[in-house]
C-alpha cells in the first residue's frame, strides 16, 4: 500500500540531517542504514553507503533516482550461479 500524497515521502530525520551538514559537491559517504528513506532532489550529487545486511554499497544519486528508494539500488541477495556438471563443463568450454 503507498503511503498517502498528502503525508508525502518519507525520509529519515536522522539521514536529512547529515544531509544538510553537507554541501552537494564534497566527497564524503554518508552511511545509512535506512533502505525505506525516498530519494529527494535534494540528495541528488551526494554518495551513500546504503547497507544490504552485510555491508555498505556505494550509491551515487542521480536525478532518475528521485522517488526511488535507497533500498532499490542496494541488493540484499546475491545470485552466485546455477551449478551441475553440465555448467562447470560450459564455463570451461567458454575460456577455451
Amino acid at each position: 500500500m503507498a503511503r498517502s500524497l498528502k503525508k508525502g515521502p518519507w525520509v529519515d530525520p536522522k539521514l536529512l540531517k547529515k544531509l544538510s551538514k553537507l554541501r552537494s559537491g564534497d566527497k564524503t559517504v554518508i552511511k545509512t542504514w535506512s533502505r525505506d528513506s525516498v530519494i529527494t532532489p535534494e540528495m541528488v550529487g551526494f554518495t551513500m553507503g546504503v547497507h544490504n545486511g552485510k555491508e555498505h554499497l556505494l550509491v551515487f544519486i542521480v536525478e532518475n533516482m528521485v522517488g526511488h528508494k535507497l533500498g532499490e539500488f542496494s541488493p540484499t541477495r546475491k545470485f552466485v550461479v546455477h551449478g551441475g556438471r553440465m555448467a562447470k563443463g560450459q564455463a570451461k568450454e567458454e575460456k577455451k
